[in-house]
């Protein structure tokens, strides 16, 4: 492991205050349990709880997410960049999450009208019931390929140990998808969420409130990557994506054209290279 390198400072950071604690993000639930031979059984097991969270920007209604009540206040900033309204953490004013972790309040530095802006709403691939309501401040901003970095096959081999070992909500629930976020071999952030496009949008928030610099950093995923994730990382400027799981002929276009290093199927002993340049030590 690398020693920490120093974080870089935003031009400034919001105001974020969250007033929520020690939600509940599971509950026992009893069942019924029939085998082959025919017994009928009682038992109980621990099930994720669904959390909704409205997400109003300058007073208006604009999103609801469905998530694991962890770490709200990055999930609302790596949505925001993630969905093009924001490129960096000070074009946030204030952020505040209400007691209960159901309403986020977004005040954005950029105050202008947002009549002219264009917006198509994708429907992710999500298996959750998360949406945006309207487009008053999604913005018509390209996305811009990804600057590629040097890189190992024994960094994203160690994320998918650290994965291997398990995630402390999982391990009760068996519910979560789970991201990684690191800097080579140095592990800086790990959550969980019941969508995988929460977790990483989890990730890309805390990066933006930490100051971490999104260029330098390797993203690794417990979840499938079809486009709408490609394009959440190669929004955020992550130069390589990892997954547990497969892309989409779709992502690994898209990978190529914006230079992002997309590696799937990505194990403690093997993975896939799908786009990008090959590892410095093979």
């Amino acid at each position: 492991m690398k020693d920490s390198e120093p974080m870089r400072e935003p031009d400034s950071f919001p105001t974020i205050t969250e007033r929520y604690a020690c939600l509940e993000v599971s509950r026992k639930q009893s069942f019924y349990e029939i085998d082959r031979p025919g017994q009928f059984l009682v038992s109980e097991e621990e099930l994720l709880t669904e959390h909704l969270l409205e997400v109003y920007l300058n007073e208006q209604l604009t999103m609801k997410l469905v998530c694991t009540p962890q770490y709200l206040a990055e999930l609302v900033l790596g949505r925001l960049l993630t969905e093009g309204i924001i490129r960096r953490a000070d074009e946030v004013k204030t952020l505040h999450i209400c007691e209960y972790g159901r309403r986020a309040r977004v005040y954005l530095t950029d105050e202008r009208s947002h009549k002219e802006r264009r917006f198509v709403e994708t429907t992710p691939s999500c298996c959750t019931g998360s949406h945006i309501l309207n487009d008053l401040f999604v913005t018509n901003r390209e996305l811009l390929p990804v600057r590629p970095i040097p890189w190992k096959a024994e960094w994203i081999f160690a994320l998918a140990e650290a994965f291997a070992k398990g995630m402390p909500l999982h391990e009760k629930t068996w519910g979560t998808h789970s991201c990684f976020l690191a800097r080579e071999s140095e592990l800086l952030f790990a959550c969980e969420d019941i969508g995988r496009h929460n977790a990483l949008d989890k990730v890309i928030g805390y990066a933006l409130r930490q100051g971490i610099d999104l260029s330098r950093c390797i993203v690794y995923s417990s979840g499938r990557i079809p486009t709408d994730m490609t394009v959440k990382a190669i929004r955020a400027g992550i130069p390589i994506l990892a997954s547990k799981a497969v892309p989409t002929t779709e992502s690994v276009a898209l990978a190529e054209q914006y230079g992002l290093t997309l590696l799937c199927a990505a194990r403690r002993d093997r993975m896939r290279l799908y786009a990008g340049s090959r590892p410095l030590d093979l």
